[in-house]
Order: C-alpha cells, then sequence, then structure tokens
C-alpha cells in the first residue's frame, strides 16, 4: 500500500510543469455607513473554498483560481453583500466594500458578542489542524498544545487540565454535551473520538474558570460547533492510518454535514516492544441536519454511529531497562488473545426559536447508548534476567544474574451498557447592556456492568502473594452492578457593562443528585477590564464547582459501589492577563493566567496507563495552583504558529489515612502521611506548534510539533496510595510533517488536471517521534524469587512515518 502513495506522488510531483493557471488579487476596505472599519469580516470567494478575514483596519486582500468569480462579504449583524467580477485576464483589483446593518439580527449580535468577550476560553484555531502532525488523529489531540493541559501519551484521546483527571472535562457540540465510553483500558484501544475534526468550524477551550451555562465537572470545557457551510463541499482524507470523507450541502433553508471515518492504527502499535499480531479497527459516521422553517424556528438533528474493535494476538515481549550500573532484561512468550470492543450510538434534536430578535430559546433532546467489551484471556511465560554491566561487557547483552523465571495470567470477561437521556432549554436575552440567560437540565443514567477478572503472578514454580500472606481483590473480581443515577441541574447567569471598559459577568448553578441526595449551589463570577487602547485585557474569575458521583468515581477498582459517595467541590480563582502587540514582523498575542483551586471533598484515585481506578470510599482534600504562559501569531504569514509553558503542582491529603511504621527495635509509630502528590502533579509543560514555508518555493510546508511533560508520579497497583513515591520519566516528542499544496493560492504553475477537479489537493509526509525516544506510560509490575517488585516499563510507539492526502473537490454549482 505505502508503494501505491508513493507511486501516487510522483505522478503528483510531475503535474507541477504545466502552464500557469489564472490568478486574480482582490484587496480592499470593508466598512460601515459611518466610514468606520469592520474587522472579521469573512470575504469568500463563492464556489473555491478561499476565504478571509478583515483585519481591525477593516482591510482584506483574497485570490480567486478563475477569472470570473463572486465574492460574497459576510458579518452577523450586518446584510451580507455579493460583488460579481469578470476579467479578461489574471491581475489585481481594488473592491471597498460598505456594509448595511440588519436591524432584525442587531440584538442577536449583541447577545453573541457580548457573550464571547466574558467567555473564559481560549479559541482554537480550526484551520491548521490539519497541519498538525498526531499518531491518534483524534481532534483532542490538538488540546495538548494548549496552557494548562498536560500530556503524556500520544495515543490517547484522554487529556488532564491544570491537576484534574480525565473525567472532569466537558464537551459540548452544538450545545448538547457528549457522553463518552467509560471502560477505556489501554491508550492503545482508543479508536475515534466522538469529535470529527472535518466538521468543525469553531471551537472554544477553557482550562477553568467557565461560566455557569456549563456543566457541574471541576475541570474543563471544549465547546465545539459543526455551523452551516457557505457552499457544498467534499473533501477526502486518506493515508497509512486511516480515510476520511466529509460533504456538506447547503440550500436556502436548510443544511446537510456527513462524516464517515475509518483508522487502522496496526502499523503504529508494532512499533511497541509487544509483539504480536495488532487488528484495531474503528470507524463511525455522523450526520447533522438542519431545516428552517422560518426566520424564528429552526429544527436540527445530530447523529452519531461509532464502532471499534481492538484484537491482538500477542506473539513476544523484550523490554531493555535500568541504569548503566544495572541493566535489566524481561522476555516473555505470549499464549492467548484480547478482544475488546465498544459500540456507541446516539443522537440530539434541537429545536431553536428566535420570537423576537433579542431572544433566543433552545429546547435540546439527546440519547446515548454505549456498549462495551472486554475479552482477554493471556498467558506470559517470562524470563527476568539481570545484564552484565562491567568492563568487557558488549552491548548489554551477557546475563549475570537470573532474577526470575515464571508465569503470570490475565483474564478478562467484562461488560459494561449504559444509557444516558438528557432533555434540556437554554435561552438568552438581550436587555439593553444586559444580556440574562438561564437554562434547566434533566439527565437520566442507567449502568449494567458485570466484571470477571483476575491477575496470577507464578515466579519459580508457586504463586507470590502480593503482601507476603494473602491475595488482594484487585487479582480476583467477579461482581454485577446495575444502577439509575439521575440529576437535574438549572444555572441563571447575567453579563452587563459596568462602564465602557469593564464587563461583569454573574452566574449560579444548581443540582440535584438521585444517589448524593445533595441540593448543591455553585456561584461563579468573571470580570474582564479592556483598556482604551483596545490591545490588552484583563479577567479575574472565581467560582464554586461541584461534580456530582458518576457510575466510575462510585465503582472502586474491586467493582464495589459507593452508594453513599458525595459531591467532589472546588473553590477557584484565577487572574488573566491578554495582550495584542506588533512583533518580528507580525501581529502577536501573548496570554498569560494565574490559578489556584482548594478542593475539600475529592475522591482519590490511581492512573494505570489512562485507566482511572477510584478510591471510592476515601475522601480528600487538596490544592492545585499554578501559572499559564503562551505566545502565537503568523511569524510566517498565513501560517499560526504557538509557544506555551505551564507551571503547576497538584496535592492532595486523604483524610484518615495511615500506616504503622517499626524501627530496628521494634517499637511501632502511627505515620500520617499528610499532603501528597496527586496522579496528575506534573509541574512543567511545554509545547510548540511551528510552520514555515520554503522562501524559493512557498507551496512547500513545514509543520514542527513539540512536547515536553515533566515526570508523573506512580505507585505500584497493590500498594497503598500514599507509597506513590515512583515516577513516570519525563515525557518528550517531536514530530514534523511537510507538506506541499499543488493548488496553493501563492503557486504559479498548477497542474491543470488537479485544478479541473480539486480546489485543494494537498500531500504530506510526516515523521512521528522524529527522535525515537522511548516514552513510558505505564508499568508491568513483577516479583523475582526474593519478593523484590520491579517496575517493567511500557513504552509508547516509537519512529514511524506517514503519508496522507487531503483532496478538496470544486463545487461546480
Amino acid at each position: 500500500m505505502r508503494k501505491v502513495y508513493l507511486l501516487i506522488l510522483a505522478l503528483l510531483l510531475g503535474f507541477t510543469l504545466v502552464n500557469a493557471q489564472p490568478l486574480v488579487r482582490v484587496t480592499g476596505v470593508v466598512q460601515d455607513l459611518k466610514s468606520d472599519p469592520l474587522q472579521q469580516v469573512t470575504v469568500a470567494i463563492l464556489g473555491q473554498q478561499e476565504s478571509t478575514l478583515t483585519a481591525p483596519d477593516g482591510s482584506y486582500t483574497i485570490y480567486s483560481k478563475t477569472t470570473s468569480f463572486t465574492v460574497k462579504y459576510n458579518l452577523l449583524g450586518y446584510k451580507p453583500v455579493l460583488v460579481k467580477i469578470n476579467e479578461k485576464a489574471a491581475g489585481r483589483i481594488v473592491r471597498n466594500i460598505t456594509l448595511l446593518t440588519n436591524i432584525n439580527e442587531l440584538e442577536q449580535v449583541t447577545v453573541t458578542n457580548k457573550q464571547n468577550q466574558l467567555s473564559n476560553t481560549n479559541t482554537i484555531n480550526i484551520a491548521d489542524l490539519a497541519s498538525l502532525p498526531s499518531v491518534s488523529g483524534n481532534f483532542e489531540f490538538v488540546l495538548k498544545t494548549l496552557p494548562g493541559v498536560s500530556t503524556n501519551n500520544e495515543l490517547s484521546s484522554q487529556y488532564s487540565v491544570r491537576g484534574g483527571n480525565f473525567d472532569e472535562n466537558l464537551i459540548y457540540i452544538n450545545d448538547v454535551e457528549i457522553s463518552r465510553p467509560i471502560l477505556i483500558r489501554n491508550g492503545q484501544q482508543e479508536g475515534l473520538s466522538f469529535i470529527n475534526g472535518d466538521l468543525v468550524t469553531r471551537a472554544k477551550f477553557s482550562a477553568g474558570g467557565f461560566e455557569a451555562r456549563y456543566g457541574d465537572k471541576l475541570s474543563s470545557v471544549l465547546d465545539v460547533k459543526y455551523d452551516r457551510p457557505d457552499s457544498n463541499q467534499q473533501v477526502i482524507t486518506t493515508g497509512f492510518l486511516g480515510t476520511s470523507l466529509s460533504s456538506k450541502y447547503v440550500t436556502d433553508k436548510s443544511f446537510l454535514l456527513m462524516g464517515l471515518r475509518y483508522k487502522n492504527n496496526s502499523s503504529v502499535l508494532n512499533k511497541q516492544d509487544s509483539k504480536g499480531n495488532y487488528s484495531p479497527n474503528f470507524g463511525d459516521v455522523q450526520l447533522l441536519y438542519q431545516y428552517n422553517f422560518s426566520d424564528k424556528f429552526s429544527l436540527s438533528a445530530l447523529g452519531n454511529y461509532n464502532i471499534g474493535q481492538f484484537k491482538l494476538i500477542p506473539e513476544d515481549r523484550e523490554t531493555q531497562f535500568g541504569t548503566l550500573d544495572t541493566q535489566l532484561r524481561l522476555n516473555i512468550a505470549y499464549n492467548g488473545q484480547e478482544i475488546d470492543s465498544y459500540r456507541t450510538v446516539g443522537g440530539a434534536i434541537t429545536g431553536i426559536f428566535s420570537p423576537r430578535p433579542n431572544l433566543v430559546i433552545k429546547w435540546i433532546n439527546s440519547y446515548f447508548t454505549t456498549k462495551e467489551r472486554e475479552r482477554f484471556d493471556i498467558e506470559g511465560r517470562y524470563v527476568f534476567d539481570e545484564l552484565e554491566t562491567g568492563f568487557g561487557a558488549t552491548g548489554f547483552t551477557s546475563v549475570r544474574i537470573n532474577r526470575g523465571i515464571g508465569t503470570y495470567l490475565n483474564y478478562a470477561r467484562n461488560s459494561l451498557n449504559s444509557q444516558t437521556f438528557s432533555s434540556e432549554i437554554k435561552t438568552d436575552q438581550n436587555f439593553y447592556n444586559h444580556v440574562f440567560s438561564w437554562g434547566a437540565r434533566l439527565e437520566l443514567n442507567k449502568f449494567k456492568d458485570e466484571l470477571n477478572e483476575y491477575h496470577l503472578t507464578d515466579s519459580a514454580g508457586y504463586i507470590l502473594p502480593y503482601d507476603a500472606k494473602n491475595f488482594f481483590l484487585e487479582q480476583s473480581i467477579r461482581i454485577a452492578n446495575k444502577v439509575d443515577i439521575n440529576n437535574l441541574t438549572a444555572f441563571i447567569q447575567d453579563s452587563y457593562s459596568l462602564t465602557d471598559n469593564t464587563d461583569l459577568q454573574l452566574g449560579v448553578r444548581g443540582s440535584y443528585n438521585n444517589l448524593s441526595n445533595q441540593l448543591l449551589i455553585s456561584p461563579r463570577l468573571l470580570l474582564a477590564y479592556r483598556p482604551t487602547s483596545n490591545n490588552k485585557i484583563i479577567r479575574f474569575t472565581a467560582g464554586i464547582y461541584q461534580q456530582a458521583p458518576t457510575y466510575r468515581s462510585m465503582r472502586a477498582y474491586d467493582g464495589i459501589l459507593n452508594l453513599n459517595q458525595k459531591a467532589q467541590r472546588s473553590y477557584n480563582t484565577s487572574a488573566g492577563f491578554d495582550y495584542a502587540f506588533d512583533g518580528l514582523g507580525t501581529r502577536l498575542k501573548f496570554s498569560s493566567e494565574a490559578y489556584f483551586k482548594y478542593s475539600d471533598r475529592l475522591i482519590p484515585y490511581i492512573i494505570d496507563n489512562v485507566r482511572i481506578k477510584y478510591l471510592s470510599s476515601e475522601i480528600a482534600k487538596g490544592h492545585t495552583y499554578g501559572v499559564d504562559f503562551s505566545v502565537g501569531g503568523e511569524f510566517v504569514k498565513d501560517l499560526v504558529s504557538y509557544f506555551r509553558l505551564s507551571f503547576m503542582k497538584a496535592d492532595q491529603d486523604v483524610i484518615g489515612d495511615s500506616y504503622i511504621k517499626k524501627d530496628k527495635f521494634g517499637s511501632s509509630t502511627v505515620i500520617y502521611p499528610g499532603y501528597l502528590k496527586r496522579p496528575t502533579d506534573q509541574r512543567i509543560n511545554f509545547s510548540v506548534f511551528f510552520q514555515d514555508r520554503l522562501l524559493k518555493s512557498p507551496t512547500y510546508k513545514v509543520h514542527l510539533n513539540m512536547l515536553y511533560g515533566s515526570r508523573l508520579p506512580i505507585g505500584s497497583p497493590q500498594s497503598d496510595h500514599y507509597t506513590d513515591d515512583f515516577q513516570i520519566p519525563a515525557y518528550k516528542r517531536v514530530d514534523i510533517g511537510f507538506s506541499k499544496d499543488f493548488l496553493d493560492d501563492v503557486a504559479v504553475r498548477k497542474p491543470k488536471l488537479l485544478d479541473k477537479y480539486f480546489s485543494s489537493f494537498i500531500a504530506y509526509f510526516e515523521v512521528f517521534n522524529l527522535l525515537n525516544i522511548n516514552n513510558t506510560v505505564s508499568y508491568l509490575w513483577l516479583k523475582d524469587v526474593d519478593n523484590v517488585q520491579y517496575a517493567v516499563p511500557n513504552y509508547l510507539t516509537g519512529r514511524q512515518f506517514n503519508f496522507k492526502l487531503i483532496l478538496k473537490f470544486k463545487n461546480h454549482q
């Protein structure tokens, strides 16, 4: 298959030696009736997928591939303008445009603008998603390049924000809160996330301090929009790791978005230490249809069908680790197989009613059902050796002493069925300089869980218990759970202007959970100040965030449920500063935010790969504080690059935990560990996403992504949590991509054949893990014949090459 792709690429490179194509450059200024410049006006060439936004001074530049075309100027609150242009030859023309206000939309514009101004969020640059080198291919990977987000696993779509865990993050698509699979065991088993990046038109992310209109989670919000397209579009993306197809159709009163995806990352998994027959297959189909019955009422339907199966027939494994003085090697021969699968079916129907221009009412009804299965029966026969490291040793291959010969067995027949139904109403209304919002939501959850698994370790012919006396339940679990969890929530908030430069948002959420039997009240505040210069903004947030018990947090790792669990609670405050300035020949934006969180009702947990094992019967209190920095801009014209740096500390004190320590004389002392690191205590995170063009061949681009995450605390799954003084090494990764857009606007010579059928034709060659660094994701815990426990690292992916094509078809309407 790779040879076919390389042959296609070679043929396409030959197309570059063709005649020049027409290229018309249109420039100008967009202003209102008072001759004031209008920024953020969308300027698009209809049928060519070329678009841009006007600058703060109202100026714009856009290119057409043909000499006869139509330019559309559009800004919410103003009547769109269509300008037809017919030129005899390629060249440069000027068109200055005046937009007239649309009285019917003006109040709704005020509502939208004020909510955006007061939102403590980062806007994600959607245009560069395809250019970001990513092994997983999931939309969430871009979040790991944002301030406040920790990183330590390129295969997983899970992410940790400011010391929180994977379960503390909210995801919305078109105001629909998305329900995700629960029982994901390994990062290598993750398939396609719910979000289809080909359909996304806007996305915002908040790492904390989010407003009351969002749900009851402790850490973050990802707010994604699938919007109405400007014209019909068809895009195909295909490569070594998968294929996707997206189609967009638009009429006067409706539009349809459709996405199909298939993913198979077996070539990536084959680079791991554990060799075998990997068969990971994932696919989904997603639809969004909206019909506008009138100017006041519209109805939309969102549907999703997502399936995945991870099948592994392991063969053998060799892992060498240790220091220069002590080198260890683990060899394992396997029998058996693992088959894990999931199926998610869901959708939502949303009615949008706007009886008056300043009032918007949404009624959202959604349903998701997920069936997850884990089936594995794997026997590993292992030889654990210490290697020669002294003078004369060649390549650490000679065995000095054998540390253990034995067998371990992993067995599971687990299944989980979950259903979530919700009905929600949201309203936004503008009163002069106020935007008042309120909403209410009813959510019903059903879970049916059956656990049947065990783990045995046999060394030197006999089974070693972990505590030298008895087995822990972690080694043998057989239980069935069936539980219903219902939540009723509501919120109100008001956003208004105190002065011309100062905005204030006050909100409060209330919620009730049938299991915890708690009425939770969560007030929130956001204050924003903009100096007259309008290139700075200072923000302050404060609020209480409470997360009601979920099925995962109530279930201990042995399957027993704590039905008396109470909601987790966190008191958050932050202060941020944004500054836009000119430097390095471009417009740059600097952002910073310092935050502090105190939690008095945390559910402690341990992390095994990306599987969270809650200590559901315990409660902890903790602190998280840190600071995030980022700077970004178009260091190279039309290519956005950014740098970010985060510092953080997260600790917790499990209430009532203690252990007995004996001295050499046999005296016993009760030790209270106090505050210890949380499993997500990653002190430093740094990332770079940089893009550049070749100076003499600007259609060739390079995309560099660098990630660094400092060490994470971890301990043996069989040990008490206060002994988690072991650490996963720092995560270091460099991915690089090279692309060629054969139909780029800056291209002087374009292939005629491609230009006839496509508006964009981009080839990518990517190198994942360029430096071939062995990053550790978790450990395999083994004991030798002396009952000494060793942590054998499970490494992530090595260096891998990828080739992909992105084809955007022309609209021949």
